[in-house]
């Protein structure tokens, strides 16, 4: 029988939901890590105020986790990550804010506004004596013009002493360096061209160099087997929208390594080696029908264990089959309600670092004991109540058409039926799934059910499965959601006269395409940066699109439509040009930088809806890009989301 430590208490009698602000708390646990050996555990904290950050280490026994930790004081500092360098030294990253004034503009005595700068810094830390030094620390050119000296990529196991590390040179190019951890001290190892963004080494030999277009949507990546002096194309693989090619690790000799990637014809990513002389793929390892690999588990040492799938939640097809039942373990301790991944594990295969995330589970770290046969809670990312959360379901939705789909309907604490907000995804070639989403638990807490349909043409399930969206914007994959709509209303007893939508990305798209095809259905849409003009788009896309062969619009002409034999089915399917049919007021939210999907997006949408005489507001976030403005901003945006819901479900 398992030892329950630091677990979770369910309280007597139903709790009342959170207020608002209280998802916008500040994060405080923010990383735990366990040493090479797997004697010792590390927990970084974030104490102190947004204004007054301080940052600590907490030190512990892995033997006695629950004994007497010892605490390190790190000062006034924003902490973001730490990972063991040996079994002494710790590293850190600390994020360092500073306010630089506004200049005064040719003829003004007024200032011009000013500017927050944050830099990044790693410091090398001495767990026992306390001693630290800055990693680069000595180079103070570099440490003043460079932002950014927080990336180590390879901890160097074979060599305790040093680090390799990334970090920008003085004219603005990458260079790789192996760094002394003792002193701080830095030795260039690599240097990239214009392009260049980072490296991927194997037993401490950069065997992969991966560069990046110019709106950093395209990696392009380079290979170069150990002893060879040239780097060699390999292939392009896009970072944000449906990536096929990642790295995973070292193979089982020098000349491979592991990846995950689709290699033509097949339906599902998957694990396999690829031979740096050769370029070519293996085997696929561990894969499964109709699931795309999510990553690849390795140890501490480089080891592959294992690869990452999502199917009723997170699951691994292990390598090593003895691990399977201590992640079944893991998993009942949950109540088989939680994405349990394992972030560490040592060497002996006796101690597992897990962390936990889920609908109700904003996110916690455990250590698992395999021979104490104990978990034990370490730290948590926020401090909310599970109890106090709103629960979360996978449902099965059958489509008009008889394909069945999969969709996560979370209930209001209180469970009681009543208005739903559906949230289509972005991408669309990506996923949603049970974790912890802080939007979909703002919407909960107000009393609202919250619907996520993966639709055909989302990511995560095959090619095939992805396929099936292509070229049907506007009409199958919003059916697929208008599906699940009328499914969950009707098995749920829901109140099918209050519904609105909102997404981000292509989920904006949907909610303003949703507004145009079921004025009936829909009571309020909100689109985060999202599309609203496709011919626009594509045209946009083609002339901004800087690979060799113009593969970006490819991409998107191959998904959406080709504006020269599809004119007809992209304006049917854009919003702008069918404002007149909306009846329920929108709410448009856009980063002015967004390089993902242009501001002039959601301009024109507004400018479409107030000629047609519609209810419409439109925000406009400065020095943000693709949604990923600061969670002061997000606080803010919700109360508007929020607000405009209670106006339409009242």
């Amino acid at each position: 029988m398992m030892a329950v430590v630091g677990g979770r208490l369910a309280t007597a009698a139903p709790a009342s939901a959170y207020a608002l602000d209280a998802f916008f708390a500040g994060q405080t646990t923010r990383a735990v890590a366990l040493s090479p050996s797997g004697g010792r555990i590390a927990i970084l904290e974030q104490l102190g105020t947004r204004e007054q950050p301080r940052g600590v280490i907490d030190l512990l026994d892995a033997a006695a986790p629950e004994g007497q930790r010892r605490r390190i004081e790190l000062g006034e500092t924003a902490v973001e990550a730490l990972e063991w360098a040996n079994d002494r030294r710790l590293l850190v990253r600390v994020a360092i804010k500073r306010v630089i004034p506004g200049r005064k503009p040719p003829g003004s005595n007024l200032p011009g506004p000013s500017q927050t700068v944050i830099s990044r810094r790693v410091v090398a830390m001495d767990h026992d004596t306390g001693d630290m030094v800055v990693l680069f620390e000595g180079e103070r050119q570099r440490m003043r013009y460079s932002r950014d000296l927080g990336r180590v990529i390879d901890l160097l196991p074979d060599d305790p002493d040093h680090v390799l590390m990334t970090a920008w040179e003085s004219d603005g190019v990458m260079g790789l360096h192996r760094v002394n951890i003792i002193d701080g001290k830095a030795e260039r190892l690599e240097r990239g061209n214009s392009a260049t963004i980072g490296w991927q080494t194997h037993n401490g030999v950069a065997v992969l160099r991966r560069d990046v277009n110019t709106r950093w949507t395209v990696e392009t990546i380079h290979a170069r087997a150990p002893g060879e002096t040239e780097w060699r194309f390999v292939r392009r693989s896009r970072i944000v929208d449906a990536p096929d090619f990642s790295w995973v690790g070292g193979g089982a000799s020098p000349e491979t390594v592991l990846v995950s990637a689709r290699a033509e014809g097949e339906d599902v990513e998957t694990i396999r080696e690829m031979n740096l002389h050769s370029l070519a793929f293996g085997a696929p390892m561990q894969p499964r029908v109709g699931r795309d690999v999510l990553y690849g588990l390795m140890d501490a040492r480089n080891r592959y264990l294992g690869a990452a799938y999502y199917g009723d939640r997170l699951e691994y097809e292990f390598a090593e089959v003895g691990l399977a039942a201590h992640h079944r373990a893991m998993n009942r301790f949950f109540d088989d309600d939680c994405d349990v991944h394992l972030s560490q594990v040592s060497d002996d295969r006796n101690r597992f670092i897990a962390y936990v995330e889920g609908p109700r589970e904003p996110g916690s770290w455990y250590l698992y004991d395999k021979v104490a046969r104990s978990m034990t809670n370490l730290g948590s990312r926020y401090a909310l109540d599970f109890e106090r959360l709103g629960g979360c379901e996978l449902l099965s939705v059958q489509t008009r058409d008889g394909v069945l789909i999969e969709a996560y309907l979370t209930a209001p604490p209180n469970a009681t039926p009543g208005p739903l907000v559906v949230m289509p995804h972005g991408g669309p070639e990506a996923r949603d799934q049970r974790g912890y989403d802080r939007q979909v638990q703002v919407l909960a807490a107000q009393g609202w059910w919250v619907l996520q349909p993966n639709f055909r043409g989302s990511g995560g399930y095959g090619l095939a499965f992805a396929q099936e969206g292509w070229r049907r914007w506007g009409e199958r994959m919003q059916e697929d959601v208008e599906d699940a709509v009328a499914q969950v209303v009707r098995d749920k007893g829901l109140d099918g006269d209050r519904v609105a939508i909102m997404g981000t990305s292509y989920g904006g798209y949907a909610a303003l395409m949703g507004a145009v095809r079921r004025p009936d259905l829909y009571k309020a849409a909100i689109s985060i940066c999202g599309v609203s003009d496709l011919p626009d788009m594509l045209a946009w896309e083609r002339r901004d699109d800087d690979t060799p062969t113009k593969e970006i619009y490819g991409f998107w002409k191959k998904r959406i439509g080709d504006p020269d034999t599809d004119a007809l089915l992209l304006e049917t399917a854009s919003p702008r040009r069918r404002a007149a049919d909306m009846v329920c007021p929108v709410l448009l939210v856009h980063g002015v930088d967004d390089r993902i999907v242009p501001a002039i997006q959601s301009r024109i949408m507004h400018s479409a809806l107030r000629s047609a005489g519609k209810k419409v507001d439109y925000v406009e976030v400065p020095d943000a890009g693709h949604a990923d403005w600061e969670a002061e901003v997000e606080k803010d945006l919700m109360e508007r989301y929020v607000g405009l819901l209670r106006r339409a479900f009242a």
